[in-house]
C-alpha cells in the first residue's frame, strides 16, 4: 500500500509486555514507529489467514478429486472383475460339459487349486498348470 493511502485512527488495548517487545523491535528494525509495525504485522497476519483459507480450500479440493478418482477406479475394477467372472464361468461350463470328471477328483482339484493360489498369491501361470497336468513337474 502506498504512503498516501487513507488511514483510520483507532485505539487498541495491548499487554504492556507486548508493547515493550514491539518497541525493542522498532529500535532494531526497518520500521520507524508503532504504526508501521502494526500495519506490517496486520498485513502479514491477514496474508497468513488468506493463505490458510487457500490451503484449506486446496486440501478440500484435492481430497474431493482423490475420492472421485478412487471411486472411478473401484468402479472400473468392479466392471472388469464382473467381465472376467462371466468369461471364467463360460469356460468352466464348457470344460465341465466336455470332460468327465468324478466328484472325488473335483474335490482334490479344488483343494490343490486353493493351496496353489495361496502359495503363489494369485499369480496363476498357465504353463505351470500345463506341466502339472502333463506330469512334467
Amino acid at each position: 500500500m502506498s504512503g498516501n493511502a487513507e488511514k483510520t485512527k483507532f485505539s487498541i488495548r495491548v499487554d504492556t509486555e507486548l508493547i515493550a517487545l514491539a518497541d525493542a523491535y522498532i529500535k532494531d528494525s526497518t520500521v520507524r514507529n508503532r504504526t508501521e509495525l502494526m500495519e506490517d504485522a496486520l498485513r502479514f497476519y491477514l496474508g497468513f489467514l488468506t493463505s490458510k483459507k487457500a490451503e484449506d480450500y486446496l486440501l478440500q479440493s484435492i481430497s474431493s478429486v482423490m475420492t472421485g478418482t478412487m471411486q472411478d477406479s473401484e468402479n472400473r475394477l468392479a466392471r472388469m472383475d464382473f467381465k472376467i467372472a462371466v468369461e471364467l464361468s463360460k469356460l468352466s461350463q464348457v470344460i465341465a460339459y466336455t470332460h468327465d470328471v468324478d466328484e472325488e477328483a473335483m474335490k482334490r482339484l479344488h483343494t490343490k487349486c486353493v493351496e496353489e493360489v495361496r502359495r503363489i498369491n494369485g499369480a496363476i501361470d498357465f504353463e505351470d498348470a500345463y506341466k502339472y497336468q502333463k506330469r512334467e513337474t
